[in-house]
């Protein structure tokens, strides 16, 4: 499972979510992930067994991209919930693939 947590642009990746109590949003698996990789709404650069990190312009580029697509996508409803909380508070997101 891929987890991903809010963090803010300036604070520094930690090594561990837990040791700076970041908070989780949800876990994606990799069918979905690759999925969206398929349907062009997540850069193919982004690896579902590496950690990565987007920023919170990042999170606002992909939003743009799933607003073009279908809401009735399973595979975009489950990256909405990220989407969203990362907009509402004007984070970026960190992932850990455990």
């Amino acid at each position: 499972m891929l987890d991903f947590y809010l963090i803010n642009d300036e604070q520094p990746k930690p090594t561990n979510p837990e040791q700076v109590k970041l908070e989780f949003i949800t876990g994606l698996d990799a069918v979905t992930f690759n999925n969206l990789i398929h349907k062009g709404i997540i850069d193919a650069r982004f690896d579902y067994y590496s950690d990565f990190r987007w920023s919170s312009k990042l999170v606002e580029q992909i939003n743009s991209i799933v607003l073009k697509m279908n809401n009735s996508d399973s595979d975009i409803n489950k990256l909405n919930l990220i989407l969203n909380k990362a907009l509402e508070l004007k984070c970026g997101v960190l992932a850990y693939c455990d």
